[in-house]
């Protein structure tokens, strides 16, 4: 049988990075420059798999004999993506708009095995929050916890008090379904380790 080709995780994201190890994976890690701008009209599904198939395929063009996973998971309230917050103003309107209501977070991950299309598996996560209060999001910022979150939030930290549901995958939403990368990574022959870190 042909040992799987070593994994390389394309991603900045130290959450990622920590929710593979912890599952036991033996990776390595790169990250891929690619324009994360929605496209008009880009629905959230669509613009989450075209960013982790772009990384994957940026990654994997720099690192041959790599297998490489990628994930992007975007927040979508009404079908509109709202992106990461560009200031404290920024991110103030997005708990505002958040408040009170459920939103859609979009995760996909992408593993690229050479040249050829990544193949590709995707979630989609209902959140519903209660009320965020202006001041309650005017301290969350100053935390410093939501700058570089999608949607202006990390549901595993201080945003977790406005969580009322959530109905689908918790993982998705911090990052990545994990579920669903065992699975994908499996099919490559991937498997982790008997004893996770």
């Amino acid at each position: 049988m042909t040992e799987p080709r070593p994994l390389l995780l394309a991603s900045r994201s130290p959450r990622r990075r920590t929710m593979l190890a912890e599952l036991g994976f033996d990776f390595s890690v790169g990250s891929a420059d690619i324009d994360e701008t929605p496209l008009p009209g880009e629905g959230g599904d669509a613009f989450a798999a075209r960013m982790a198939r772009g990384k994957a395929l940026a990654v994997a063009a720099d690192c041959p004999g790599h297998l490489v996973l990628s994930a992007d998971t975007d927040v979508a309230l009404d079908g509109r993506i709202l992106g990461k917050p560009r200031d404290r103003d920024h991110a103030i309107a997005m708990l505002a708009a958040l408040s009170d209501r459920t939103h859609h977070v979009h995760s996909a991950v992408a593993v690229a095995d050479g040249g050829g299309e990544p193949v590709l598996v995707q979630t989609v996560t209902a959140v519903r929050f209660a009320r965020v209060a202006p001041d309650e999001a005017a301290h969350y910022w100053d935390t410093g916890e939501p700058a570089d979150k999608a949607g202006g939030y990390a549901i595993q930290g201080f945003a977790a008090r406005w969580v009322r549901e959530v109905h689908g995958s918790v993982s998705a939403v911090i990052g990545l379904p994990l579920v669903e990368t065992v699975e994908l990574l499996a099919r490559f022959g991937v498997q982790p380790r008997a004893e996770a870190a």
